[in-house]
């Protein structure tokens, strides 16, 4: 498998070198880095392409690096029922930065899309609509995004009184932030191995 996965790697890079900056083989998977201006001719090639026929979009994803100058990773995963390999194909994106859509050779990425607009905020150019898709039009952040608060800005609660779904500021007592990692079994008869306080024997 990995002798296949090594010969569709040089054939990819041999075909297209202007849209791989790197192959990599791990866990049985080929992943292949391109620029994200290129990516809506190397999936038309990955499509196309005798050797590699991947036509099945498997996901599209993010990953988010805040610390880097690229912050995000966009990664696709296509599988070749007819050669039985699959791939990756990564993109290292800007936050400033749009990513072509791929909605014309793969009608399946529109949801993919718009849900990776929604949870971190990626723009993707050429998208025939592109707006949130999992979280509320009036929903402020990405909660993907690794700077997101985990308990986000607003909550949402159906108020009996005004007979409607009311928005307010998230307002935590500070005992609610405090955590002691206490077992949820303190207190009973029997400690389990491993929950018993520093000190103790179960």
């Amino acid at each position: 498998m990995t002798e296949a996965l090594q010969e569709l790697a040089a054939h990819i890079t041999l075909k297209r070198p202007d849209d791989v900056l790197e192959t990599q083989i791990a866990f049985g998977e080929l992943t292949v880095t391109t620029p994200p201006s290129e990516l809506p001719g190397l999936v038309a090639f990955l499509r196309a392409d005798a050797a590699c026929r991947f036509n099945t979009l498997v996901d599209i994803t993010a990953v988010d690096w805040p610390s880097r100058p690229a912050r995000f990773d966009v990664v696709y995963h296509f599988l070749s029922m007819y050669r039985n390999h699959r791939i990756r194909v990564k993109a290292a994106v800007r936050e400033d930065e749009m990513v072509p859509s791929i909605t014309e050779p793969f009608p399946a990425a529109n949801w993919f899309e718009r849900e990776i607009f929604d949870m971190f905020g990626i723009l993707f150019s050429g998208h025939p609509d592109l707006r949130r898709i999992l979280t509320d039009y009036g929903f402020r952040g990405y909660p993907l995004r690794k700077d997101f608060p985990t308990t986000g800005y607003v909550e949402v609660r159906y108020d009996e009184a005004e007979k409607r779904v009311v928005y307010e500021p998230v307002k935590l007592v500070q005992e609610y932030r405090q955590f002691d990692f206490m077992s949820p079994w303190e207190g009973a008869e029997y400690i389990l191995p491993g929950d018993e306080k520093p000190g103790e024997t179960a």
